[in-house]
């Protein structure tokens, strides 16, 4: 199953005789809250997910966005209408974070048919409704450990054995500019893959073919295996995503650099090169 949906595909499924349970996860690093954009208009039947208080445990040791308790996880899903046998389709502003954040835990949790939907809103083009919709409770179950997650030990040995992607701005990778964490830099072998340049001006995807062609100029082919991490594991799971519609298996650093940063005991790699 393709990861992404277009928006007329997600019109077209939304008005037949299996439509999908909508979520709008929209969310900004550091903006505002994402509720209030919701309720000014959003997708008709979505339901909103908040990002930072149900995608994302509390900020700790693991890091700024930790993934959540499964448990809780799931209970939120129930009550967003989430049932095992139902598609889902995840949206966001239309940066992709926030939508591939939910998509990745659906998947990682074992949900097997979530989309997000490619371009968020922006791309929709279609009515929006300003009503709050309320679901019948859903039954999915969270099963973690369908996708694949890397923890900080992991990271490092993948870094040199396979190939670790950070997915962050080029400029963080380097350690020029730390603007949220401990320290600047990057994990020592990770090869800098800004999230940024898997999308196109108008923050869909690139074709499938063009992104085959960069992750293989990254060093994906002759790889074991490919793992990603970003500041918080936001933007990391929308490069795996990136990955996925490339054809390309990736775990996830959860804790990513807001993790490895926290604890003066790991290595930091700075300037252009892996290291």
């Amino acid at each position: 199953m393709k990861p992404i949906i277009s928006a007329f595909e997600c019109a077209s499924e939304s008005a037949g005789p299996r439509p999908p349970v909508l979520l709008d996860v929209r969310w900004q690093l550091g903006g505002p809250h994402g509720r209030p954009d919701y309720e000014a208009g959003h997708i008709p039947g979505a339901v909103f997910v908040d990002l930072d208080a149900e995608l994302a445990g509390p900020a700790g040791s693991g890091g700024r966005h930790p993934l959540p308790d499964p448990e809780e996880f799931g209970a939120v899903m129930r009550r967003a209408g989430v049932s095992r046998d139902t598609p889902v389709v995840v949206y966001d502003g239309g940066q992709g974070w926030a939508a591939a954040r939910a998509w990745w835990l659906l998947r990682w949790t074992g949900h097997p048919d979530v989309r997000v939907l490619d371009g968020g809103l922006a791309a929709w083009g279609g009515e929006l409704s300003t009503e709050s919709p309320t679901p019948a409770e859903g039954d999915f179950r969270p099963e973690p450990g369908a996708l694949p997650l890397l923890d900080a030990d992991g990271a490092a040995a993948l870094a040199r054995s396979g190939l670790l992607l950070d997915a962050r701005a080029a400029e963080r990778y380097r350690g020029d500019v730390e603007p949220i964490d401990r320290v600047g830099g990057h994990i020592p072998g990770a090869v800098s893959a800004p999230t940024s340049e898997n999308t196109g001006g108008d923050g869909r995807f690139l074709p499938a073919h063009e992104l085959s062609a960069r992750f293989k100029e990254l060093g994906t082919d002759g790889a074991p295996a490919v793992g990603v991490y970003c500041g918080s594991g936001v933007s990391g799971a929308h490069e795996v995503l990136a990955l996925a519609v490339a054809g390309i298996p990736a775990a996830l650093y959860a804790g990513s650099w807001s993790e490895w940063s926290a604890d003066e005991s790991r290595p930091v790699a700075t300037g252009p090169d892996p290291q």
